[in-house]
């Protein structure tokens, strides 16, 4: 799970264990190396170190807003 904010306000989470699907999710669904992400500022996005990365509207579109 991550928590969310985005430039327009827009905070909320996201659950991502039915998300990480495929050969390059494999090493992030270890939670060492899930915890490892940075925000990539050319492409605005969360990335991990393996060069996994979900699209910033993905992020957007899926969040679960928090009242």
């Amino acid at each position: 799970m991550l928590w969310l904010k985005f430039n327009d306000g827009a905070e909320g989470e996201i659950k991502l264990e039915s998300e990480l699907e495929g050969e390059v999710f494999e090493p992030v669904k270890a939670t060492a190396q899930f915890r490892r992400f940075r925000v990539d500022p050319e492409l605005q996005t969360v990335v991990w170190e393996n060069g996994a990365d979900l699209a910033s509207e993905f992020f957007y579109d899926n969040m679960r807003v928090l009242a």
